[in-house]
């Protein structure tokens, strides 16, 4: 079955004594990792545990279909439900775990891992479709679930940080779980156990990754700066930020602008769109916005927002090089934005 977002917390904390199994998927690759441990854990602490966890890959699943009821069949040497963890799971693999959930037995607990996985996905079928299985898509965080990270991460070392700062981090961070709990592990140990963390604080610790740079090659598109967008893009992708993640983080930019544009066209001035955003706006990036949403009109968003959301189906089915396709997407955005001044 697919578990809706309401209940995943408690099921990752105690799944379901009849669950045999659970696929992790989605475009955030980190969360699936983190929640495919938290799950597997609540089963088997101690994940390194030869005698109770076996970890398999898709390609060994592939050239010996049979280890996965072998594994699933075995009883632990020590006591306690075994736990079997498959990685870079896809659809290459949809059969063989349909006619495992369909009665192959086994009690051990079977954690499957999977990237993005569309809705017409026969592996996704085959665990949404069984009474034994649980499906979680694995989505990047909302703005609310990143400062929710964001505070648990830094109350756990009694951490704590300012309105501007924890807005900061929200802007800046997000896309992959681990990568955001990485960032902010790294910020806990620059302010010190029960430390506080500043605006600078926050800026001086993650001024290295590759969020920032995301962060203003988007600005540079949407303020119509081709030239910036092209410098400041072959940076983003030599700090390893994937032409998906960046197509991605642009149509969410665009999203967020047309609906602050459709509030003007409801007749609200610039200066109560921008106090009324939510998530709140940057404060260093209060004056861009000013200026892009001089530049935009609801209706020309709409249709660039059609573009870019084609550019990012082209970059699954066409064959050509993302990296070309999402430059191409970001330079017509700052063409369109040029455009698009009166």
């Amino acid at each position: 079955m697919r578990l809706p977002p309401s209940r995943i917390a408690a099921f990752l904390q105690r799944p379901d004594p009849e669950t045999r199994a659970v696929l992790l998927y989605g475009p955030d690759e980190g969360l699936a990792r983190e929640r495919a441990a938290a799950v597997a854990r609540s089963v088997c602490p101690d994940l390194k545990d030869p005698f109770r966890v076996a970890e398999l890959t898709a390609a060994a699943l592939t050239l010996d279909p049979a280890r996965l009821a072998d594994e699933a069949a075995q009883l632990s040497l020590v006591g306690g439900r075994r736990v079997v963890r498959v990685r870079g799971a896809g659809d290459g693999l949809a059969k063989l775990f349909a006619e495992f959930l369909n009665g192959t037995p086994g009690e051990a607990f079977v954690v499957v891992e999977a990237g993005e996985l569309p809705s017409r996905s026969s592996l996704r079928r085959a665990f949404e479709g069984a009474s034994s299985a649980v499906a979680i898509g694995c989505y990047p965080d909302t703005p609310r679930d990143l400062a929710a990270v964001v505070r648990e991460t830094l109350s756990a070392h009694r951490v704590t940080a300012s309105r501007d700062a924890g807005q900061f981090l929200v802007e800046h961070l997000g896309g992959d779980r681990l990568l955001t709990r990485s960032e902010l592990e790294k910020l806990v140990l620059y302010a010190g156990e029960g430390g506080r963390v500043e605006l600078d604080d926050a800026q001086v610790s993650i001024s290295d990754t590759a969020a920032l740079e995301l962060d203003d090659s988007i600005m540079a598109a949407a303020e119509g700066d081709a030239a910036k967008v092209d410098r400041v893009l072959g940076r983003v992708f030599q700090e390893g930020e994937s032409p998906v993640s960046v197509i991605r983080a642009l149509l969410r930019h665009l999203q967020r602008l047309h609906a602050l544009t459709a509030q003007l066209t409801g007749g609200a001035s610039v200066d109560e769109v921008l106090r009324g955003a939510r998530p709140p706006i940057f404060f260093k990036q209060a004056e861009s916005f000013r200026r892009q949403l001089g530049l935009w009109t609801e209706g020309r968003l709409r249709a660039h927002l059609d573009r870019v959301a084609k550019a990012e189906l082209n970059m699954k089915t066409t064959g050509f090089p993302a990296e070309t396709i999402c430059r191409e997407a970001m330079l017509a955005t700052a063409r369109a934005s040029r455009e698009s001044r009166p």
